[in-house]
């Protein structure tokens, strides 16, 4: 398997890539969050990528970080989403959204997606849950500090469902420390 890529961009067509290393031009697929991130033409590049072999084709895609790659995985192993449907979600959102969109199981975010149904975006939602949510948040690019994450999980021990937790984290002022954020998170809950 090829699981890495690190050599000239030479060609950006969207979403595929072309990848020279060392005389060896790879064609590489790639979600728009990565094809946003690239560097210019001519530029060196780096991909964590999935080699997928099918009867009909040996594709290759890319990804700017593990994470993505790793959620790329996860999403395929769902039975009827295919490698073209994943990129669609992993481009569509980031992996932040799709993370808090499966611990809420908020089926409205995926449905977005353009080839995303509703009776597929809750398979998606039931398939993942446990697999990718409020854990994977810190993973993604626009992740919540460590703090929050650690309110979360005090929240959430404390017995608070995921959604009263992210609701009561999500509008905690930047840089609020762990048992600060806790008090105010409390307060917020009692309030409502």
């Amino acid at each position: 398997m090829i699981g890495r890529l690190s050599g000239t961009l030479l060609e950006k067509n969207p979403p595929q890539l072309l990848v020279d290393c060392q005389g060896v031009g790879y064609e590489v697929d790639v979600p728009m969050s990565t094809f946003y991130n690239l560097p210019h033409v001519g530029e060196k590049v780096v991909l964590f990528t999935h080699q997928a072999i099918r009867e009909d084709a040996h594709l290759l895609f890319g990804f700017g970080n593990a994470a993505e790659r790793a959620v790329f995985r996860q999403l395929i192993k769902i039975t009827g989403v295919g490698a073209r449907m994943a990129l669609s979600i992993l481009s569509g959102m980031t992996i932040a959204d799709l993370a808090q969109a499966i611990t809420l199981q908020d089926s409205g975010r995926l449905v977005r997606v353009p080839g995303i149904g509703k009776k597929t975006a809750e398979r998606l939602l039931l398939e993942l849950k446990g697999k990718i949510g409020a854990d994977l948040g810190p993973l993604g690019a626009h992740a919540a500090p460590d703090a929050h994450s650690d309110i979360l999980n005090a929240l959430l021990a404390l017995g608070y469902s995921e959604k009263e937790a992210l609701a009561a984290v999500k509008n905690m002022p930047a840089g609020t420390g762990v048992s600060d954020g806790i008090k105010l998170a409390l307060k917020a809950l009692s309030k409502g």
